[in-house]
């Protein structure tokens, strides 16, 4: 049998202090609370057949795999696809980084993005790596753990939307469950949205 359903699953609530945009960097793992919430997310897949957990290698979504192999007993797969995308503003605190007119520059094609990794890779690799996983599971349910923007963007793939967007309208709360099945064509389909996990501060993302 092949694999039932496949969920993208937000991060939980990091330690960010600064208010920084943290992108790629290493070190910023999670609050108390983003623990607690990555424990929300787990017990709202507590009654599915988990039997794949995958994540982004950086710190903050192996920190919420954490319940998920707690819970499954699973070890998680890190892969490179479903990471964070790469941003001109990485380490910046945001609302004064567009003011800097040396900055400017990086905001001239909002629909590309030209801050950071071009819409279309996003999506690519993120489809790329959600088929990968599927694959790899005979059966039971994929969980993987990624960030806002490449689970939006695989959103936006799945149904068909145009990929450029403002990332104040994405629908992706943290430790938020995005969940798929797969049509006979190989096609992704969106079966479901969750936030079992309302709240945080969602500070920091790109």
């Amino acid at each position: 049998m092949p694999a039932e359903r496949l969920h993208l699953v937000r991060h939980g609530e990091v330690y960010n202090p600064d208010h920084v945009l943290y992108e790629r960097i290493d070190g910023f793992g999670l609050s108390d609370a983003g623990r607690e919430m990555t424990r929300a997310a787990a017990r709202h897949l507590a009654d599915r057949p988990v039997t794949r957990l995958v994540s982004s290698p950086l710190q903050r979504t192996q920190e919420s795999s954490e319940p998920f192999t707690e819970q499954f007993g699973l070890a998680p797969v890190l892969d490179e696809r479903v990471i964070e995308p790469w941003n001109a503003f990485a380490g910046k605190r945001m609302k004064k980084a567009v003011l800097n007119p040396l900055n400017w520059r990086f905001l001239i094609n909002p629909s590309k993005p030209s801050w950071g990794e071009p819409f279309t890779s996003i999506a690519s690799r993120m489809l790329e790596g959600m088929a990968a996983a599927w694959d790899e599971t005979s059966t039971g349910d994929v969980v993987i753990v990624s960030h806002q923007a490449p689970i939006w963007i695989a959103h936006l793939a799945v149904a068909g939307e145009k990929l450029s967007h403002s990332p104040t309208t994405r629908r992706c709360a943290l430790s938020s469950v995005t969940s798929f099945t797969r049509r006979a064509d190989g096609s992704f389909e969106e079966i479901a949205y969750a936030e079992p996990a309302a709240g945080g501060i969602d500070l920091g993302a790109v």
